[in-house]
């Protein structure tokens, strides 16, 4: 049976830092953990600011061309002209921006909470440089990547598209033929992602944009890389119902974490309906702690895959890369 929903009740314990500090005349260059015990549940909103259920801290803020919020900002930010805003999240705020030579892309601001750190913003520049070794396939690469005085900032290929998410509430769940090109393209891009050394953390149908050349997974650009994933951090940020159970319970992070969160997220394209719930927080954590999810809405050749990928000991489920033979055979 699946499980259940209920309205959404936002949370209090995030609150968006401020938009980022631009100019309005053009710039003339450009150089371009163990657990703490606090695990932070800011629930923001799926699609670019629409209501959604179960989601802390999660919110890309990525691009999605046909949801832009708000006034378009004005000004520079470094050598990009921002023309557009695409999202808000837990962790920036992200603008549609054009480059000096006229083309576009996404700039993500990070919230002043990540600022001021001298020990943070060296590690997320460490981890952004990390991306950069990610192959380009179905990925949304990481252009270049800034700190100005207190305001970092990523800039990433823009993607012409939707999300997975939006995608599947909008038109219906994915037919056999379609979550198996899905399947097999996102195991692609975590399995290079895996490659270069960085974990996702925060895999999800919201993290997947569905542009005119197929899917591509976005967000990794401040994700850890494998030699930062025990750097100590103040909080654990994701999203519960796709958070895996190491997550929740401030286990070591690694690439099976990721392949936790692709399995719950193969289930939500296949059936419209979130793997474990989209209730309430505590139902939720329990749920992806000790249950196992509904797997009949996949194909029968996905069942035993997804079973694997959900396993809750990190060490007995596949590598991306074991995926993707997988489906393949």
């Amino acid at each position: 049976m699946p499980y259940p929903t209920a309205p959404t009740v936002a949370s209090q314990m995030h609150t968006p830092g401020p938009q980022p500090r631009t100019h309005h005349t053009q710039p003339q260059t450009h150089n371009g953990q163990p657990y703490s015990g606090q695990t932070r549940y800011d629930q923001t909103r799926h699609g670019y600011d629409q209501p959604h259920q179960g989601r802390t801290q999660h919110n890309s803020g990525q691009h999605n061309s046909r949801q832009h919020n708000g006034p378009a900002p004005q000004g520079w930010l470094g050598p990009y002209r921002l023309i557009g805003n695409l999202g808000k999240g837990g962790q920036g705020t992200v603008h549609l921006a054009l480059t000096p030579q006229g083309q576009k892309v996404a700039i993500k601001v990070l919230h002043e909470h990540f600022n001021g750190n001298q020990v943070v913003r060296e590690r997320f520049l460490r981890e952004v440089e990390a991306t950069r070794r990610v192959a380009t396939f179905s990925t949304a690469r990481v252009l270049d990547v800034n700190i100005n005085e207190d305001q970092a900032y990523v800039v990433s290929e823009y993607v012409d598209g939707v999300s997975l998410e939006q995608l599947v509430r909008d038109q219906g769940p994915r037919n056999e033929d379609g979550l198996t090109r899905l399947a097999l393209a996102t195991a692609g891009a975590l399995a290079a992602i895996h490659r270069a050394g960085v974990v996702h953390r925060d895999f999800k149908p919201a993290n997947v944009l569905i542009g005119a050349d197929g899917p591509r997974v976005i967000d990794f650009g401040i994700a850890r890389a494998l030699d930062q994933v025990t750097a100590t951090s103040g909080n654990i940020m994701g999203t519960p119902a796709y958070m895996s159970p190491e997550q929740l319970g401030g286990g070591s992070i690694g690439p099976e974490t990721d392949v936790f969160s692709w399995a719950a997220t193969m289930i939500f394209a296949a059936s419209g309906r979130v793997a474990f719930g989209e209730d309430t927080i505590p139902a939720i954590l329990n749920r992806v702690i000790n249950h196992h999810p509904d797997l009949s809405a996949l194909p029968q050749s996905l069942r035993p895959l997804a079973a694997s990928c959900l396993e809750k000991q990190p060490g007995n489920r596949p590598t991306a890369a074991d995926i993707m033979l997988r489906i393949v055979n």
